[in-house]
């Protein structure tokens, strides 16, 4: 299994219990699909520097997984679907 980080942005101007529900979504997705999220951090609201899909303000979450490389594409397609994710990123991470 592949060490990555991924980070993603959800829209601030949804309920909190909704914003907590997005982010744990796909958390579980990740362990359902037989990976480990090794480090989960909610970074709360911040402003964004300029707006994206007409918001100003996003809730960021970032986890590291360890995970093969079909669950990171099943994961990729997923949150690329969902209209509440507003950016993410998924990076690999260097073997130490």
């Amino acid at each position: 299994m592949n060490k990555y980080e991924i980070m993603f942005i959800v829209k601030a101007t949804m309920e909190s219990a909704d914003v907590k529900k997005c982010a744990e979504t796909y958390k579980k997705l990740i362990s359902d699909l037989k990976g480990k999220v090794v480090e989960y951090k909610e970074l709360g609201s911040k402003k964004l520097a300029y707006p994206i899909k007409k918001e100003l303000n996003g809730y960021y979450f970032v986890m590291q997984v360890e995970a093969d490389k079909d669950i990171i594409h099943e994961f990729d397609r997923k949150i690329h679907l969902d209209e509440n994710v507003l950016r993410y990123l998924i990076i690999r991470l260097d073997e130490e």
